[in-house]
């Protein structure tokens, strides 16, 4: 456990960036939750009865733990954008912000007058990060969609299974909302391209950046296009391998899972010598990796072999001790145990006074301590939690500061 405190004033890289989030669910949250965590001022805008996303997961005292962390950092408040007369709130806020991002479907925004158009024309300095399942165009722009849609439309959930005729169990999810949060990445990538167009390059001008939760997810296939385009070849899934290099599998130690990463010429020699086969070193067909990939299963036997008789930390450890990449697979107790993670303030300790004490993961990336670092400052909080603070500086048309401890 990290006995790293909770800070309790904002600061970061990004601290004078003024975020207006109109999200719900993951992707847009997570997005903004990057970038509260860097020290942007991020003012989460839900409906009166509130996100759904409270009511996701497990609960504690009536409310998610999941938005604890999800939407710290960030000041909450409660708008109807449907109606007109919160019009005026809405536009104070549009003033307000240097950045907006939504994750509407298409044409959500435009139904309540709340287009790019109508945004600019309140900010036009307002860049509007617009998060969607099939992007803002396109024949399928209409279509509804989640994470786990965009995973299978992008491309990677038919690579997370099997072979055909190991199981006809169908692909699986990555455990997590992979699709959403990829987007939500090259959202907060988009934004501080266009923050330092806008702000350094000095055009002065908002931007609009279209971010479809498949198209984040296909950039991630790595060569499976081009080895489309090129080879004629459509990869298919490989199971726990990594389908371009041999030693690169997961082996069943005594007591549960070990991942070896022998991703070069010397460190599959120097694993060849740990495990007792000198004679795999020396072979020649084994040499090279194209080699071993088309002797991958003469590979993975022996190294199974020597996995399966000892406990999983015992053969992480000797194989680490040799420079050879390797790994348990590591439940989220292992992480929170761990020495390294403890080390470096990954597990953060937070009071929450929805839930009481809980653990959420740390700030990423790190920045050095030659200036200003981002910190997790507060849990998400409670629905319309600061609806009097904001509304009330807003309106009057001062800045609306946070607060060191909201």
């Amino acid at each position: 456990m990290s006995n790293s405190p909770v800070q309790t004033a904002v600061d970061g890289p990004l601290r004078s960036l003024r975020v207006l989030e109109l999200g719900h669910f993951i992707a847009a949250p997570f997005c903004t939750r990057l970038l509260a965590d860097q020290g942007a001022d991020v003012i989460k805008v839900e409906p009166p009865g509130g996100d759904p996303a409270r009511d996701w997961g497990r609960k504690v005292n009536g409310h998610s733990v999941m938005w604890s962390m999800h939407n710290r950092n960030k000041r909450c408040v409660t708008l109807d954008l449907k109606d007109e007369a919160e019009r005026p709130k809405v536009e104070a806020l549009i003033r307000w912000a240097d950045v907006l991002v939504e994750n509407f479907r298409p044409g959500q925004l435009e139904r309540w007058n709340l287009g790019v158009d109508a945004l600019h024309a309140w900010n036009p300095r307002l860049i509007v990060a617009r998060i969607s399942g099939y992007g803002q165009d396109g024949p399928y722009r209409d279509r509804a969609s989640f994470g786990a849609v965009g995973e299978a439309f992008g491309g990677v959930r038919y690579l997370t299974g099997y072979p055909q005729g190991v199981t006809d169990l169908p692909p699986v999810r990555t455990g997590v909302s992979l699709g959403d949060d990829v987007a939500a990445l090259y959202a907060a990538m988009g934004v501080l391209a266009a923050v330092h167009e806008r702000d350094v390059l000095g055009t002065g001008k908002g931007r609009v950046i279209d971010v479809a939760l498949y198209e984040g997810v296909f950039s991630l296939l790595e060569g499976a296009l081009p080895e489309y385009a090129s080879c004629d070849v459509v990869r298919r899934p490989a199971g726990s391998a990594m389908p371009t290099s041999v030693p690169s599998d997961t082996y069943k130690a005594t007591d549960g899972w070990l991942v070896i990463a022998g991703n070069s010429d010397a460190i599959y020699r120097r694993l060849c010598g740990i495990i007792g086969r000198p004679d795999m070193a020396a072979d020649a067909r084994l040499a090279t990796n194209a080699g071993r990939l088309a002797h991958r299963a003469e590979v993975d036997a022996a190294i199974a072999a020597w996995v399966a008789t000892m406990p999983a930390a015992e053969a992480e450890r000797i194989l680490n001790d040799q420079a050879v990449p390797a790994t348990r697979a590591f439940t989220v107790a292992d992480c929170v145990a761990d020495p390294h993670y403890q080390a470096r303030g990954m597990v953060v300790d937070v009071d929450d006074p929805l839930i009481g004490p809980t653990r959420h993961a740390g700030v990423v990336p790190r920045f050095d301590e030659s200036g200003p670092t981002g910190r997790i400052a507060w849990p998400g909080p409670a629905v319309g939690q600061h609806n009097d603070e904001i509304f009330t500086e807003i309106l009057a048309g001062r800045p609306a500061p946070r607060k060191a401890n909201p």
